[in-house]
């Protein structure tokens, strides 16, 4: 199903869009909600950084711990009992989560409610909640203390190339550890991104069939081949419209936002996510037999090595970066040449005068 209207966007508040994932959309639709007198349903991380789990939010203060991307399942717990209550209150209410959550919700009521704004995420898939817990006793294990906040998408060196940022603190002294590591190296997500940890729906899901939220948002990925003047590398936002509902919505928050209306088939080109799950690796059922059996230690060798690509993959690859990199010098930010891998060949004889 497609959306009605599809942006490229971010909050015009510096501050608040460094604090998020991507472009901070979700904070300026909830900060509009609480100005209603309204409540926010989201995922937070739990006090002892071990999982996550849905709260609700009903001032400022409470929005920080909603921000960010939470990669593992959360607890859902009466959750829906809770949304049910506020709505019959005729209370504004903002629930976010992934598309199976938000779906759930909606076969949960029954019926729609006028109060009732539904926003998701796109989603990859869901991360097993206990090998989150074994990778968080695993780093506190390695680094003498206890983990106290976790950012899974820590943008302070790159927004496309995040890591995962944890704080630790020592029980006896009482000191701070601050860990920054590349998602290229942190042994969790390359479990997560080679989805050898995705629950089974995961793997053929139905929320993406049947897309029951009012807005998506997601992460713009492609932004330089769609709208390069949208990316000053803080993050940029793809929002998707999928109901009258949720148009309103945006246009509430329309102030806060700089903005551009873009195509769906060009939005979600580097996003497959929208509309296709992940494939299902032949490793994942060994994987998650070993998940119970070995340490985590062991998982990381058996399922987190780096992989060794060839000679030539890993030149492809370096020559693709140089050209995109050389497409926006020359074309302002417009995609100048159109093949790519047409002038592989020509760059390549050029070498040392590249080099």
């Amino acid at each position: 199903m497609k959306p009605e209207k599809v942006y490229a966007c971010y909050n015009k508040d510096k501050d608040v869009r460094l604090s998020s994932s991507s472009g901070a959309v979700f904070s300026s639709l909830a900060e509009y909600v609480l100005n209603k007198n309204g409540i926010i349903y989201g995922v937070a991380m739990s006090e002892d950084c071990y999982s996550a789990e849905f709260i609700a939010v009903t001032d400022q203060n409470g929005l920080s711990k909603l921000r960010g991307s939470k990669y593992l399942q959360a607890k859902v717990g009466d959750i829906f009992k809770k949304v049910k209550e506020e709505l019959q209150a005729d209370r504004l209410v903002l629930f976010t989560g992934t598309g199976c959550q938000v779906n759930g919700l909606k076969k949960f009521l029954g019926k729609d409610y006028g109060n009732l704004i539904c926003m998701n995420v796109i989603c990859h898939g869901a991360p097993s909640p206990k090998l989150w817990k074994k990778y968080a006793q695993y780093q506190e294990n390695n680094n003498g203390g206890k983990l106290k906040e976790i950012n899974f998408r820590c943008k302070d060196e790159n927004w496309t190339n995040f890591g995962m940022k944890e704080v630790l603190r020592d029980i006896p002294v009482d000191s701070v550890k601050k860990l920054y590591i590349s998602k290229d190296k942190d042994p969790y997500m390359q479990m997560f991104l080679r989805d050898y940890c995705l629950r089974p729906s995961c793997y053929d899901c139905l929320a993406k069939k049947q897309k029951m939220a009012d807005l998506t948002i997601a992460d713009f990925w492609g932004i330089n081949d769609v709208a390069p003047e949208m990316n000053d590398e803080m993050g940029t936002s793809l929002v998707l419209i999928r109901t009258d509902k949720g148009q309103k919505a945006f246009d509430s928050i329309y102030e806060t936002m700089k903005l551009k209306e873009v195509t769906y088939e060009a939005s979600v080109k580097e996003n497959p996510a929208e509309y296709r799950s992940c494939t299902r690796p032949s490793q994942r059922d060994t994987f998650f037999d070993d998940m119970h059996t070995m340490s985590f230690e062991e998982l990381e060798k058996k399922y987190a090595a780096p992989i060794k690509y060839s000679l030539k993959t890993r030149a492809k690859r370096k020559v693709k970066k140089i050209i995109k990199s050389m497409l926006r010098v020359i074309g302002g930010g417009k995609r100048v040449i159109r093949n790519t891998d047409y002038y592989l060949c020509f760059v390549l004889d050029c070498k040392e005068e590249l080099e």
